[in-house]
Order: C-alpha cells, then structure tokens, then sequence
C-alpha cells in the first residue's frame, strides 16, 4: 500500500535516526484502556506456512478422523501454545497441505504412539491410553509402573519414552523404554580455558519390558556387543522392518539432530543388534534443522516401507521418507521434507525476537525477527491495517546461504548439547548512515555484531561491533572461557542489543546489558576518524525493587543502579528490551520481558542519571516460558503505540492500547 510521500519520508527519518522519537507526539492512552494479548494471524487467504505448534512439536501420525488417510496430531507441552493439536488431512494426499490446527484439550506428556498389530497404541509412562481416537487421555489403563525403571536414575528424565511392539515375534505387545540421562553430563558451565567441556555427555538408554503372558517384566537395558545401547540423549525409540528382510530393527533419535539404525542381525524372535549407524543419503549424514527431534516410525505413505515422521523443537514436523533403498546394509532415507498447512497463526521457529521495521521502504511496518535457530527473517507486510496482511517469514541470506548463528561445540555456557541453537536477538537502525536499516544482532554466543544491509533483501557479513576500549582490559562475562578481541564488545548472552539515538547527536549509540547484567548506554563518537563506541556508562537507576517472574525470574537490584539480571553463566542475559515514550511525557520509557512484558516508566533524568520504574505487567497472559520479546507498532493508525510481541512458541502476540 502506498503512502502520502511526506508522511513516508516522516517516517523514515524518525525510524532510522531516533527509531522511536516518533512517539513523543502520540496520543496518551490510559491503563483502563489496555485489554489482553492476543495471537497475530496470517490474515492471508490461500497461502500456507510450514505445520507449526509451539515450543517442541511430539508428533503423532494416524488416521485420526477414519477416512482412510494420514492425518497428524502433535502434542505441543510449552506456554502459551500448550495443546493437543489436530492437523486434518482433507486431500487424501501422501504430501498434504493440512488443514490448520485444531486444538482437542491440553497437551499430553511424553506422549508416543506405536504403529503395531495393525492399530495406533498411545502410550505415556507406564500407561496406555485406550480407545484414544475417542477417548484421547481419559482411559488410561496401567501397564507396568514407571518407578521400574526410574529407580536406575538419579534424576527424572527430560525423556520418558514408552513404545509398544511385538520384540519377539511371539505374538504379544512388549514395550520399549526410550529413557535419557544427564548424571554426566551436569548441565551448565563446564569449559575449560580452551574451550573444551569437561563434563561427560548426554546418554539415551533402551529398555525392553517383556510381556510374558500378560504379565511385564523389565528385562532391562538393549544391549548392543555387550554393552548399553547408548545414544546422545532422547532415545525415541522405533521399532520396524526398515530394511525389508523380514525382522525388526531399530532407529533412535537423539537431544541433537541425527537419527541411528541398528540392524536386527540375530532373528525375528532372538533380536542382536549390530553397532549403531547414523542415517545418510547421497546428501550426507540426514539431519534435523533443529535438536529435541522426536522420530515416529509409521507407513505414511503406504508404499510398504516404513517412514520417519519427526518433530522438531520449533513446532515442525518432517517426513523423512524411507526409499526402500539399501545402501551398505543402512536403509536410505530421504532428506527431511517439512510438512504444510494452510496459513493460519503467523510463526517464525521458537523464542522468536520481532523488530518492528519498515525493511522494504515501502511505507509500513514488516517485522525483522531472530529466533531460536539463529536464523533471522524479513516478514513483509503485504497489506497494511489494523490487521495486516503477512507474507510468509524469508530468511536473510549472507553471500547467498540463509544466515545462521549456531552455538557449536562450545558457543553455549550450557554445553555441546545446545549445538544447534542460536537464539539470535537484534535491532534494526541505520548502523552505518548510509539511510538503510542495518541489523545489530546478539545471540547465544553473546557477541554483539552488526550486518549491514547491502539492499534487495542481502546482508553482508557480521562484522563486531567496535568499541573504543582505550586502556580499559576488554570486559566479558566472567564465565566466558573465550576472549573477545581488543575492540570487540561481548556481553551475556541472548540479550538484545537496542541502537538508539540516546543522546540525539545523530549518531546512533547503544543500550543494552553489560558483561555484569547492568543495563548501560555505550555512546558513539567519532574516534581517530571513525565511527566506534564508548566503554559502556551505568547511567540507568531504578527505583524500587522488582520482580519479573518468568521461568529464569531474577529481582532487580533497585534502588541503585538498573541491574536487569545479576545471575551467572546459563542464568545470564536473556532480557529482550525495547524503548518508546509510552505515556506521551516527553521521555523514554522501557518495555522488558517478564511473564508478557513489563513497563519500566521513566520517572525523571537528572545529574546524568535516568531513573525508572517497574510499572508491571501490562496485561494478565502469560506469554512466558524462557522469555518473551517486545516491539511495539501501530497498525490502527490510531496515534497510540501498540505492543508486539514474540512468544517462546514462536507466534506473535499483539496488545492493542
């Protein structure tokens, strides 16, 4: 949609050189008049988007309305998307475009459905769940107590996995126990100086429990040349013909991304089974685009040879297709194709942190967004209004390859279990005056770089962002077993780096949390001929006392200097922040993550010091489960900035005031 030229050009001055001074001459808006968060459609008839539940997507592939084909339900146990969902597949398609989700109750944990004896058994730990297209969780019949097998634990598993098959070919239902174990593993913050994890690694156990004429027996561990199966975490075990020769074999998934065969060398009724194989194809080793996976063996497309369908921990599920091809003893599976649905709730992956932004210059506000992948998308607006109409997220490309911030072996505190995952947090301001917006990112390494925007949609590559440490020793956090470079700015982790004019020299300066947690405005100056950043200034003071209360709740040392969160290593960071006058008095205020968002209302500037108070949550939802990530926008035009925000599920939640 087009705009009068002159309001155009207002708006792009403003959102590139304040990127919120436009606020200071909005209409004031009472506290009465603020309502609840609400979800962010598509708003889009005739387009599609990948299938998406929220936050960590369990699978369950059967026909579950009876007509003769595959439709998926995926249990989805994070806030605020927390469900049992229904996709419908109404074409009879192998390769459907489902219908959007249709939420049946709440979310079931450590759900699984085993594909056996000719019907779709439902268990959860220690219980099925009978006649469950009609009764979904409320028949549960107990099967063999959990306690059997926890005892061998220290702590409860993050994955409880319960499978039904025939093991033995005698006839009955066994079990299979996909149990993880992080004893070893501890958790957080365990690098040496070289940045090796000298805690021990993730384990992911198999335990066959035997029904013998009714009755269950854990017979324990599945064993493989005398010792324990073992992968990394999150077993998810699948029990099934892969290869075709007539017995049946087993394929685990795991916490990262890869899935392994062990073939069946012994018999149909006396299962051995060869050391573990990682699936490939002509591509590589197949891999998940994500971690958390949650493979699920079933026929899909009932061509006689059985299928992957996997969950992902960003609400996505993929059909990774079984070939019926053999290739060095390992069936040969094709890549992951991810499923589709009819547009419905806007999503971008997980925790996913929305910037506000006309990127295109076309006149209104898209939404540039990282999340949990570390990828970050452009999300054009395609028709302006109260409720816009979106086009589908597109990753930003870097030399022609979607951009992508990954932890690796070492990018993240927590560990090399958290390989995959970046978290990319940002803002979007003319970085380098050239009148595009440049993007100046964070992630879960906790560098604070900058990609400028080459225009017609390409970045070019993340470069630090430079500060003018003088003979200041170079400040990082001080579990960082790396070391940025002399002018490089690294802070905690997964914290967003806000470029604002702060001081209106027309140089765009920036605010964020330092190395300690303080909140602190690094100004820009021209240094020698250059533009670069001063040592960050704790010239933000609070109060009073607060309490944010999401999952990492932390309370704020206030009165005194704003310190937004005072905790260590993987307690660190993760504030999302942004700034706009919200109550029309002339000053800046600041919106921060906490259940939805909190309202840090600017009180008075003196001395130097600018002074806040946590007003609270600005509505009753919670929107929370590691963090939330607020924007704000006025898609009513009405002179009021709304609130938007990003969710852990990965939607989009819109507050309008």
């Amino acid at each position: 949609m087009k705009y009068v030229v002159p309001l155009f050009a207002f708006l792009c001055l403003f959102f590139l050189f304040s990127h919120v001074d436009i606020g200071r001459h909005r209409v004031a808006v009472t506290d009465s008049e603020i309502g609840e968060f609400t979800i962010v459609k598509y708003n889009n008839p005739g387009a599609t988007s990948f299938v998406g539940v929220g936050l960590w997507a369990w699978p369950m592939p059967m026909d579950y309305d009876g007509d003769g084909d595959m439709d998926l339900l995926v249990s989805c146990p994070d806030k605020p998307f927390n469900g049992l969902y229904f996709f419908e597949n109404k074409s009879g398609e192998s390769f459907p475009v489902f219908e959007p989700p249709v939420r049946l109750g709440p979310a079931i944990s450590q759900v699984q459905v085993s594909h056996t004896d000719g019907q779709a058994r439902v268990l959860v730990p220690g219980t099925e769940l009978k006649d469950f297209q009609k009764s979904l969780d409320q028949s549960p019949e107990a099967l063999f107590p959990k306690e059997e097998i926890l005892k061998d634990f220290e702590k409860n598993p993050r994955f409880n996995q319960w499978k039904m098959i025939d093991y033995d070919g005698d006839g009955d239902q066994d079990i299979l126990v996909g149990v993880d174990s992080w004893s070893d593993y501890g958790w957080d913050n365990a690098f040496n100086a070289e940045g090796k994890w000298t805690n021990g690694p993730l384990h992911g156990f198999v335990y066959l429990v035997e029904n013998d004429k009714g009755a269950y027996k854990n017979l324990g561990r599945i064993q493989v040349k005398g010792k324990d199966l073992d992968v990394y975490g999150a077993p998810s075990p699948n029990m099934a013909d892969f290869d075709g020769d007539g017995d049946l074999d087993l394929i685990t998934g795991e916490f990262l991304d890869k899935m392994t065969y062990f073939e069946n060398v012994g018999t149909r009724t006396k299962p051995e089974f060869s050391e573990g194989k990682l699936l490939s194809n002509k591509h590589g080793i197949i891999k998940m685009d994500l971690e958390m996976i949650l493979p699920v063996a079933i026929d899909w497309d009932q061509d006689g040879w059985v299928d992957l369908v996997v969950g992902d921990e960003d609400g996505r599920v993929a059909l990774v297709r079984n070939t019926g091809k053999n290739k060095g003893g390992i069936p040969v599976f094709d890549s992951p194709k991810y499923f589709r649905q009819k547009a419905d709730n806007l999503k971008f992956g997980a925790l996913v942190t929305p910037v506000s932004y006309d990127w295109d210059q076309d006149g209104d506000l898209d939404i540039v967004a990282g999340n949990s992948a570390g990828h970050v998308a452009f999300i054009e607006n395609l028709k302006d209004g109260p409720a816009p109409q979106w086009a589908e997220p597109v990753l930003l490309e870097v030399d022609g390859k979607p951009f992508r911030v990954q932890a690796g072996e070492n990018g993240s505190i927590q560990g090399p279990a958290e390989a995959k995952w970046g978290y990319t947090t940002l803002s979007v301001a003319d970085w380098d005056g050239d009148g595009k917006g440049d993007i100046i990112i964070n992630s879960i390494w906790g560098k604070v770089e900058w990609l400028k925007n080459a225009g017609k949609g390409k970045l070019q590559a993340p470069k630090p962002v430079e500060v003018a440490w003088g003979n200041i020793p170079v400040p990082s956090p001080a579990w960082n077993w790396w070391k940025p470079g002399s002018s490089e700015l690294a802070t905690q982790w997964r914290t967003t780096p806000y470029a604002i004019d702060w001081n209106k020299d027309g140089l765009m300066d920036l605010v964020m949390l330092d190395h300690e947690g303080y909140l602190v405005f690094f100004e820009r100056k021209m240094i020698d001929g250059k533009l670069m950043l001063t040592p960050g200034q704790r010239i933000f003071h609070g109060v009073d006392a607060s309490v944010f209360g999401n999952k990492n709740e932390v309370e704020v040392e206030a009165p005194g200097l704003l310190r937004l969160n005072f905790k260590e290593a993987g307690s660190s960071g993760r504030r999302k922040l942004s700034f706009l006058d919200w109550d029309n008095d002339g000053d800046l205020d600041m919106l921060v993550n906490s259940i939805n968002v909190s309202l840090f209302e600017q009180v008075k500037a003196e001395d130097g010091k600018v002074f806040f108070k946590n007003q609270g949550q600005l509505a009753p939802n919670i929107l929370a489960g590691h963090t939330t990530s607020p924007t704000f926008v006025d898609w009513n035009k009405n002179g009021v900035w709304d609130v938007l925000v990003g969710a852990e599920d990965g939607h989009f939640y819109h507050l309008s005031r």
